[in-house]
């Protein structure tokens, strides 16, 4: 397209006189160099107030239930809102943004958090919430794909992304410290949604004009047909799973379970045909994406998962309320910020590869540290393990973002943030369930239940440490 200075005006006279022969074409203006500051400001922000979004039920589960009249079956659904929108639409949204502009993706995306948060304070039952929560997660994703792309094009050498991504994971870790702190210190669930839509709106407002565009364009049309059977698969997943609390061999179940496979072999077939993916199949050849990609994935489900029900149940168990749960939190996730902001110090002694599996250890010790301490009625049993497995959520949100860029070319960046944040909250969804169906279905009661819970997380995030340490350096 020619740009506007280019363009004959109207009422402007033109002659006949042509220009020299041998006169030099005008040189093509450069495009205007990003300024570092605001892109990682801008990103970061958004990031935050995107993760506070996401974790803002987390405390308030059991008023948000009561209001909305929502029986403890279904309460999975007012959890896993968000991270299924995020799941869904991460993919699409990363290759969206390096086909179309990261900047306009991202600005839209947060305008559209803002929006449908302030719609989620407005609803008045669970499926009217669950609907808006899945909306919030499809704009946090339009947001967080694209915000890893700017920070790429805006730190091109990689001593400034390792600084720019490791404070992007440490915002992660930030706005997961903050989202329970400030609903729990809001009286009114629905007024902290408020509180948060207003931020949103902010940061979509400064961003129009701090932010410069970048795109890595493929040509072709989205992959609409991949995001839609992406989005049934896990949909049909996150289903299977919050019934199974009721029986894992009913039919329901395993049709549901049946179904997610079909549809993920369709994702994959549509995937090996459409000229422009959501995400590149070949890419799973590189063990360093599939570090990556198993690093999201166990993190979602063995680290959020757990952490995401861990707050109503302690609400449930040891009769603390929203805020007294948030501080005993803070002590987690505030580590976890605190170690994610400073683990760019390990980088040339510590591969991000390895950074995980430490992370994972450290979430398994933590978690075995608070093995009996609901039965015991004793919330100070847990601070232990809450401050082990705060060090190792840090380690693997500064690692996680790190290698989600390097494990694919420059170009391609946001769709590779994008993959390894699916697999992050596909592991969401799945954890989520999974941990409620665990804690309210053993017949010891809430306290057996929880410790079934953590120690399936324990011992899957093992699984992660040698996964990951298990994808050798042929990665690199």
């Amino acid at each position: 397209m020619p740009r506007f200075n280019e363009r004959t005006l109207p009422g402007t006279v033109t002659t006949a006189t042509a220009a020299p022969q041998d006169a030099p074409a005008p040189a093509p203006a450069a495009a205007p160099a990003p300024n570092r500051r605001a892109t990682l400001a801008l990103t970061s922000a958004a990031t935050a107030v995107a993760l506070m979004t996401y974790t803002a039920p987390m405390v308030t589960l059991p008023q948000t239930a009561a209001a909305l009249h929502t029986p403890l079956s279904a309460q999975a659904w007012l959890l896993n809102g968000t991270p299924l929108g995020l799941a869904a639409l991460l993919l699409v949204a990363g290759s969206l943004a390096d086909d179309y502009g990261r900047r306009r993706i991202f600005v839209a995306g947060t305008f559209a958090l803002g929006i449908t948060t302030a719609l989620g304070a407005l609803t008045t039952n669970t499926w009217l919430f669950t609907l808006a929560r899945i909306a919030q997660g499809g704009a946090s994703a339009a947001l967080l794909a694209s915000s890893l792309g700017l920070i790429v094009h805006a730190f091109p050498d990689p001593r400034g992304r390792l600084h720019a991504t490791g404070v992007w994971g440490a915002f992660v870790s930030g706005g997961i410290a903050l989202g329970p702190v400030v609903t729990g210190a809001i009286p009114n669930w629905r007024l902290s949604y408020g509180v948060l839509a207003a931020a949103a709106l902010i940061v979509a407002a400064l961003s129009t004009r701090a932010l410069s565009e970048s795109r890595a364009p493929r040509g072709g049309r989205p992959d609409l047909a991949g995001a839609v059977t992406f989005g049934l698969a896990l949909v049909s997943l996150v289903a299977a799973l919050t019934l199974g609390r009721d029986g894992w061999l009913r039919a329901p179940v395993g049709l549901l379970l049946l179904a997610t496979v079909a549809l993920l072999g369709l994702f994959v077939v549509l995937e090996r045909r459409t000229a422009t993916p959501m995400i590149d199949l070949s890419l799973l050849r590189r063990p360093r994406f599939l570090a990556s990609s198993a690093g999201g994935l166990f993190t979602g489900l063995a680290v959020i998962g757990l952490f995401s029900f861990l707050p109503a149940l302690l609400q449930q168990t040891l009769g603390l309320s929203a805020m007294e749960t948030a501080w005993l939190f803070l002590l987690w996730s505030g580590l976890s910020f605190a170690v994610a902001l400073q683990a760019r110090r390990l980088a040339g002694r510590v591969s991000p590869r390895i950074q995980l599996a430490i992370g994972f250890v450290l979430h398994a010790g933590g978690t075995l540290a608070m093995l009996g301490a609901i039965g015991a009625g004793s919330w100070p049993r847990l601070l232990p393990g809450l401050l082990i497995a705060g060090v190792g959520s840090g380690l693997l949100n500064a690692a996680l973002p790190l290698l989600s860029v390097e494990s694919v070319p420059p170009q391609r960046a946001a769709m590779g943030s994008g993959a390894q944040q699916t697999f992050r909250y596909i592991g969401s969804c799945a954890g989520v369930a999974l941990t409620i169906a665990l804690a309210t279905s053993s017949a010891g009661g809430l306290a057996r239940g929880a410790d079934i819970a953590m120690l399936v997380s324990a011992g899957l995030a093992l699984l992660a440490a040698v996964g990951v340490v298990a994808l050798r350096e042929r990665a690199a």
